[in-house]
């Protein structure tokens, strides 16, 4: 059915991109420090200098279970944005979509 594709297509989308982010996201949470310190070296100057900030690093603690949350709040999110499109797409006559082209 035309419903089925639009959910088909957009929960795709939605998967690619939950991927992605997921992967990057906790990819870059892991590395903080290392990100931070050559964006230090690329400007010329301290994100966070010592002795404001009284830290050496920045801390990060990436919980698996958070992650896992989240992949699942963004599938829902996806999920119900597909919804009103794809309800649209298959109301939608055919004749009627093509008259304009």
């Amino acid at each position: 059915t035309v419903m089925g594709i639009f959910m088909v297509q957009g929960m795709l989308i939605g998967v690619i991109g939950i991927l992605i982010g997921s992967v990057g996201g906790v990819l870059l949470a892991d590395n903080v420090t290392h990100v931070m310190r050559v964006l230090e070296s690329w400007f010329g100057f301290q994100l966070m200098p010592a002795d404001i900030y009284y830290i050496s690093d920045l801390p990060s603690d990436t919980q698996p279970l958070d992650v896992l949350k989240i992949v699942g709040l963004s599938l829902s999110l996806s999920l119900l944005a597909t919804l009103y499109p794809a309800w649209r797409a298959a109301r939608t006559h055919p004749v009627e979509a093509l008259r304009y082209e």
